[in-house]
């Protein structure tokens, strides 16, 4: 199936998903080699897949780590650039928790990858104290403010870059 995920020539529109799984009181975030900011780890839905079915094989594509898809926590329209090009982006973001503990290491950092558009890009996953998380720089920063939050209740939130 095609991710949604339209490349036009003047924009780039993305609806994704992403999972955030927490731990020991930490938040397990995921960093592009060579970068400095920490994103929710997730990717973009495909046509005609449900959210859930997207966040349960994001996660096992990336952390080969079977998850149970838990609440939507938040619902973001991010603005940012892609490629010389304006992205308007959908993210809905849910509460995850693993099915296997012992499916990835759960202190520290480990590597993986994901591919986009046929790019192998290396992902460094960081279990981040969530005490640490004031001050970091992680993408979208309403995620990080939501994740210190907690409670039921869903936000919306609109992010430009």
């Amino acid at each position: 199936m095609r991710d949604i995920l339209f490349r036009e020539p003047d924009f780039v529109f993305s609806f994704r998903v992403g999972g955030v799984l927490i731990h020991d009181d930490c938040v397990l975030l995921q960093r592009p080699d060579g970068d400095d900011g920490y994103a929710i780890i997730g990717g973009h839905v495909a046509a005609l897949e449900t959210a859930e079915s997207t966040l349960r094989r994001e996660y096992m594509e990336e952390l080969h780590a079977p998850v149970t898809v838990g609440p939507l926590l938040a619902v973001g329209e991010n603005f940012f650039p892609w490629g010389g090009r304006p992205c308007h982006q959908l993210h809905l973001y849910f509460a995850v928790t693993l099915e296997d503990e012992a499916a990835i290491p759960l202190q520290g950092t480990f590597h993986g990858y994901d591919d986009l558009g046929g790019e192998r890009i290396g992902l460094n996953f960081t279990w981040v104290p969530l005490a640490d998380l004031p001050g970091m720089k992680v993408y979208p920063p309403q995620m990080a403010e939501r994740i210190l939050q907690g409670g039921e209740a869903v936000t919306h939130f609109i992010y430009h870059e």
